[in-house]
C-alpha cells in the first residue's frame, strides 16, 4: 500500500491557483484584439482576413496538442503528491521531449497542412497570399509553442500558478509590444504579426527552461531510463491520446454549431458568433477554477489523501457555481449593450437578442463539465472523460437533428445547452464509482 501524505486543501488554497491562471487565460485573447486592431490600421481586408484564418489553422493544429499542458499537470500533480521527485522531472522531461518532436514535425509537414487547411478555408486569391505569407513565418515557432505548453503544465502540476501566470504574461505581452513595433513602426504587415508571436514564442521558452532548471536544482539530473521507463511512457500517451480525443470532439461540436447556424441565414450565423463569445468568455474564467481542480486532485490521488480529494473537489464546484451564476447574471443584463459594441447591423442586433439568454446561460450549463474536466484529467481518469465526451456528442447531435425542423436557431442552442449539461451530468455520476475504485 502506498505511504498516504495527509495536507490541507483550503479556499484560500484553491484562489491561489485559480485567480492567476483566470489573468493568463484571459490574457490570450487580448493578444487577438491587438493583432486585429494593429493589422485593422493598414485599412486592407485581405490582410486581417489573413490574420484571421491563419490564427484560425494555428488554433486547430495546436489544440490537438493541448493534451501537453493539461495532461502534465495531472501528471506532475500526482508524482508531487508521492512526494516523488523524480516522477515529476520524467514528467516534464517527456512532456518537452513529445512538444519538441511534434513541432519540428509541424515544420516538416508544413506544406501538406497548409494545403489543406487552406483547401478547407476557401479563401480568396489575396487572402490566401496573406495565409501563406504568416504561416511561413509563424510555423518556425512551433517547437517553442509546444515546448511552452509542456512548462506551463508542469509548473501547474506543481502548484507555481503564478510562475505559470509570469509566462504567460511574458509571452502574450511581449507579442503584443513587437506585433505593434513590427507592423505600425516598421511597417511588416502580416509577416511583422508573425515574427512578433515566433519571438515572444522563442523568448518564452527559453525563459520557461531556465526557471524550470533553478526550480529543479540537483534533481534535473536524473537517469535517462527514468525518462523512457516503460510504464510511465504507456500511462502519458494513455492520457494524452484520450486528452486528444476528447479536444477533437469539442472541436467538432463547436465547428458543426457553426456550419448549423450558416444554414439559417446570414444574419442569424451572424449573431451566433457574436454570442458565442459570451460562451468563450465564460470559459476563460471559469478555467482557472478547472485549472484549480486539477491540479489539488492530481496531488490528492498521488498522496492517497481521500481527504483532500474530496474537499478539492467539493471547494472547486462551490466556486465555479458562485462564479458561473455571477456570469450569466452579469451577460444577461449588459448582454445587449455588448452586443451593440461589437456590431452596428440593426438586423444581427435584433437576432442576437432574441437569443441572448441561451448564450448568457452558457456558464451555468457547462461549469460542472469545466470543473468535472479539471477533477478526471488531475486524476488521469482520461478514459472516462472521453468516454463521456463521445456519449455527449451523440446526445448533442440527436438534439440538434430533432429540435432545430422545429425550433430553427433556438433548437442549435437547445442542443448546445444539452451538451454541455450532458457532459457535466455523465462525469457526475462516473465520479463516485472512480473515486470508490481509486481509494477503495
Amino acid at each position: 500500500m502506498s505511504t498516504v501524505r495527509p495536507f490541507e486543501v483550503t479556499h484560500r488554497g484553491v484562489l491561489a491557483i485559480a485567480v492567476p491562471m483566470t489573468i493568463a487565460y484571459l490574457s490570450t485573447p487580448m493578444l487577438g484584439i491587438v493583432d486585429t486592431a494593429v493589422i485593422g490600421q493598414l485599412g486592407r481586408a485581405d490582410l486581417l482576413g489573413g490574420i484571421a484564418v491563419g490564427a484560425i489553422i494555428f488554433d486547430i493544429l495546436f489544440t490537438t496538442f493541448n493534451f501537453l499542458r493539461s495532461g502534465t499537470t495531472g501528471l506532475t500533480a500526482q508524482a508531487l503528491g508521492a512526494d516523488d521527485r523524480t516522477g515529476q522531472t520524467a514528467a516534464l522531461y517527456r512532456a518537452a521531449l513529445v512538444g519538441l518532436i511534434a513541432g519540428v514535425l509541424v515544420i516538416v509537414l508544413q506544406a501538406p497542412v497548409l494545403g489543406a487547411s487552406l483547401l478547407l478555408m476557401g479563401a480568396s486569391g489575396p487572402v490566401e497570399a496573406a495565409v501563406r505569407e504568416y504561416f511561413a513565418i509563424r510555423v518556425i515557432g512551433a517547437p517553442f509553442a509546444l515546448f511552452n505548453y509542456a512548462i506551463l503544465g508542469w509548473f501547474l502540476g506543481l502548484g507555481r500558478a503564478r510562475t505559470g501566470l509570469a509566462l504567460q504574461l511574458l509571452l502574450n505581452g511581449l507579442n503584443m509590444a513587437l506585433n505593434a513595433l513590427f507592423v505600425l513602426w516598421f511597417d511588416w504587415g502580416v509577416a511583422g504579426v508573425a515574427w512578433g508571436t515566433v519571438i515572444g514564442e522563442t523568448v518564452t521558452a527559453v525563459a520557461g527552461g531556465l526557471v524550470a532548471a533553478r526550480a529543479l536544482g540537483a534533481g534535473a539530473f536524473i537517469p535517462w531510463s527514468a525518462v523512457m521507463e516503460k510504464t510511465g511512457l504507456i500511462r502519458t500517451f494513455a492520457v494524452n491520446r484520450d486528452i486528444m480525443i476528447r479536444s477533437f470532439s469539442l472541436l467538432f461540436a463547436f465547428a458543426l454549431f457553426t456550419s448549423a447556424g450558416a444554414r439559417e441565414g446570414d444574419v442569424v450565423l451572424a449573431a451566433n458568433a457574436i454570442l458565442m463569445n459570451f460562451f468563450l468568455l465564460g470559459g476563460y474564467f471559469l478555467d482557472g477554477f478547472a485549472t484549480a481542480a486539477e491540479t489539488l486532485a492530481g496531488r490528492a490521488i498521488g498522496a492517497r489523501y481521500r481527504p483532500a480529494f474530496a474537499r478539492a473537489v467539493n471547494l472547486t464546484l462551490v466556486w465555479g457555481f458562485a462564479l458561473a451564476g455571477a456570469l450569466s447574471l452579469v451577460l444577461l443584463l449588459a448582454g445587449p449593450a455588448f452586443v451593440d459594441l461589437m456590431t452596428t447591423s440593426p438586423e444581427v442586433r435584433d437576432a442576437a437578442r432574441v437569443f441572448l439568454v441561451w448564450a448568457a446561460l452558457t456558464p451555468l450549463f457547462g461549469v460542472a463539465a469545466f470543473q468535472f474536466d479539471g477533477v478526471f484529467i488531475g486524476a488521469t481518469w482520461s478514459d472516462d472523460m472521453r468516454n463521456m465526451m463521445l456519449v455527449s456528442l451523440v446526445v448533442y447531435v440527436v438534439v440538434w437533428q430533432l429540435a432545430t425542423p422545429w425550433l430553427g436557431n433556438h433548437g442549435l442552442w437547445l442542443a448546445l445547452a444539452t451538451f454541455l449539461i450532458t457532459r457535466g451530468a455523465t462525469l457526475a455520476a462516473r465520479y463516485p464509482v472512480r473515486l470508490a475504485r481509486t481509494f477503495g
